[in-house]
């Protein structure tokens, strides 16, 4: 049932990757985003971006939640009871992702989440921060199914 489930998750992950990717080849002509361009962007400019911070979130989420603690599951490690913290503990001990880059991406996503108007150059620097880490997570997902595989 364990591996059923962390495939199940590895798919959906591997679904928002995908769609992450081809928004990425229309994003990366705006890049690095400034104010000026931010400011003058049409519905649909708007609208590829938003579904770039959603796809992100989305992903991280999953990782974070279902795949991490799935995936120790799986390969032996007792979750019941353990804190994230302690999960993150253990899948940086398998060389996936290290706290402090996690955290990174948490901090991103957490502030990318809201959308307040006066804080648009902060939102520009954290899209821009976001374009070059979200690689970050396309890994992470890659080296739990390359250790999955091994198992």
């Amino acid at each position: 049932m364990n591996e059923y489930r962390l495939k199940t998750y590895l798919q959906e992950a591997n679904v928002h990757i995908e769609r992450l990717r081809e928004i990425l080849k229309e994003i990366k002509k705006y890049y690095p985003l400034n104010l000026d361009t931010f400011l003058n962007f049409n519905l649909e400019e708007k609208n590829l971006f938003d579904a770039f911070v959603f796809r992100f979130a989305k992903l991280q989420d999953l990782i974070g939640a279902k795949i991490f603690r799935n995936f120790l599951e799986y390969s032996d490690f007792i979750t019941k009871g353990k804190s994230f913290l302690e999960i993150l503990r253990e899948i940086e001990k398998e060389g996936i992702i290290d706290i402090d880059t996690w955290m990174e991406l948490r901090k991103i996503r957490n502030f990318l989440s809201h959308d307040y108007p006066q804080e648009d150059e902060e939102k520009i620097e954290y899209i821009n921060l976001l374009i070059e880490k979200i690689p970050i997570l396309f890994e992470v997902v890659e080296k739990i199914e390359s250790k999955v595989k091994r198992i």
